[in-house]
C-alpha cells in the first residue's frame, strides 16, 4: 500500500470517526442477550454486560430510563446505539430495555411487584371506590382494538347518557407506556377532570401486555388524583397496572360492568321495590285512618261530655233563677210592697194579678 494513501488520525479523531461511521451505519440496533454484572452506580448510572454463548458487550444507560426490574441471568432485548468510548472501549448506549421470553418477563414482573408492594402501592387502604353512576368518564385505550369496542358497547347497553372522553394510545410496544402516562397526566390536570379514568386493553401474549408492567406507568396510575379502573387482558392476566389501580376489572367488558349499573336491572329492582312498598303504604294509610278515627271519636266524646256538663249547669242556674223570679213568687200568693213603711205613709202592694195603694196605720216590730 502506498504510504501516501494511509489515513493518519489522532486517537480522539479516530474515536470520533469510528462513532460517526457507527452512527451512520447502525444508528439504532436491537441486541438480545443475557444480563451479567448488572449494577447501579451513584443512583444514576446503570452498567451491565449483555452476553450469549460466544460473546459479550458492555452496556450503559441512565437509571431513569430503566422502566423494569432487571437482574443477572435475565434474557433481554436492548434498543441501543453502538459507541466507542473515549477510553477505547466499545459499548452499547441503551435507550430502552425489555425482557425477552416468558421466563424473563415473569421474573421482571415479580421483582418489580415486590418492590412496589413494599412501598405500599397495592395496599387496600389507599384505594378509592368508584362513583356509583358517573356522568363524566375518561377512557385510555386504542380505539382500533376489540377490547375498546367491547367496553363502549357494554357501557352504552348498560347505562348510556354519559360524557365519555377518549385518549387514543398504543396499548403495546415500547411507546405504549409513555403514551398512556401522557393521557393520565392530561386527564388529571384537566379544568373539569372526569369522575373516573378507565384503562382498557384486550387479551394478548405476555409480551403484548408487558407495557402495563412498566414502573413509571404503575406509579402514574397509583398517583392519579382521579379514581382509576383498569381492565387489561383476560381474567388470568394480572399486570402491575391492575394491582395499583383503585379497582381492577378482569376484562374490558367487566370494566364496563363494574363502572355502571344495568339500567334494565335497575328498572326491575325499582319495580320490585315499588311493588313491595305499595302494600305497606296501604297498610300504613289504613292504620293512620283508624288512628285518626279513634282520635276524632275521643275528641267528640270529650266535647259531648263538656256540652252535657255545661247544659246541666245552665239548667241548674235556670232553676235557681226561676225560684227567685218575682213573678213566680207572686204567683205563689206573695206580694211585693214598695214605698216607705211609716205610720201615715202610703205604700203600693203588688200581687200577681192586682196592684193596691194603701195607707200605713200601724208599724210594729216582731
Amino acid at each position: 500500500m502506498d504510504e501516501r494513501n494511509k489515513l493518519k488520525l489522532s486517537v480522539s479523531d479516530f474515536i470520533a470517526l469510528t462513532n460517526q461511521t457507527l452512527e451512520y451505519a447502525y444508528p439504532v440496533v436491537e441486541v438480545e442477550g443475557e444480563v451479567a454484572s448488572f449494577k447501579v452506580n451513584q443512583g444514576k448510572y446503570v452498567f451491565f454486560d449483555l452476553k450469549d454463548e460466544s460473546g459479550s458487550v458492555g452496556c450503559f444507560m441512565m437509571l431513569f430510563q430503566l422502566r423494569l426490574a432487571v437482574e443477572d441471568g435475565m434474557k433481554v432485548i436492548v434498543t441501543a446505539t453502538p459507541k466507542l468510548t473515549p477510553w477505547g472501549k466499545f459499548s452499547l448506549t441503551v435507550r430502552a430495555i425489555r425482557p425477552s421470553g416468558e421466563g424473563s418477563l415473569k421474573k421482571s414482573f415479580e421483582l418489580l411487584k415486590a418492590k412496589l408492594e413494599k412501598e405500599g402501592l397495592f395496599a387496600d387502604d389507599r384505594k378509592r371506590a368508584l362513583p356509583m353512576q358517573p356522568a363524566h368518564v375518561a377512557v385510555i385505550s386504542s380505539t382500533d382494538a376489540a377490547g375498546y369496542a367491547d367496553f363502549i358497547k357494554i357501557l352504552n347497553d348498560r347505562w348510556g347518557g354519559m360524557k365519555v372522553e377518549v385518549a387514543h394510545v398504543q396499548v403495546q410496544g415500547a411507546d405504549a407506556p409513555d403514551q398512556i402516562i401522557r393521557a393520565l397526566k392530561y386527564f388529571n390536570t384537566h379544568d373539569t377532570p372526569p369522575e373516573v379514568i378507565v384503562i382498557v386493553r384486550g387479551g394478548g401474549s405476555a409480551d403484548d401486555l408487558s407495557a402495563f408492567n412498566d414502573e413509571l406507568l404503575a406509579r402514574e396510575i397509583a398517583g392519579s388524583r382521579v379514581p382509576t379502573l383498569v381492565g387489561v387482558g383476560h381474567e388470568v392476566d394480572v399486570s402491575l397496572a391492575d394491582l395499583v389501580a383503585d379497582v381492577r376489572a378482569a376484562t374490558p367488558s367487566n370494566a364496563a360492568q363494574l363502572l355502571v349499573p344495568d339500567r334494565h336491572e335497575v328498572a326491575r329492582a325499582l319495580r320490585q321495590r315499588v311493588a313491595g312498598i305499595l302494600p305497606r303504604m296501604d297498610q300504613a294509610i289504613t292504620q293512620k285512618q283508624s288512628l285518626i278515627r279513634d282520635q276524632l271519636e275521643h275528641i267528640f266524646a270529650i266535647v259531648e261530655h263538656k256540652y252535657r256538663d255545661e247544659e246541666n249547669k245552665l239548667l241548674s242556674l235556670q232553676r235557681v233563677l226561676s225560684q227567685v223570679n218575682p213573678g213566680n213568687v207572686l204567683a205563689r200568693g206573695y206580694a211585693l210592697i214598695r214605698g216607705e213603711i211609716v205610720v201615715g205613709g202610703t205604700i203600693e202592694i203588688e200581687k200577681s194579678d192586682t196592684a193596691i195603694t194603701a195607707e200605713v196605720k200601724d208599724v210594729r216590730k216582731k
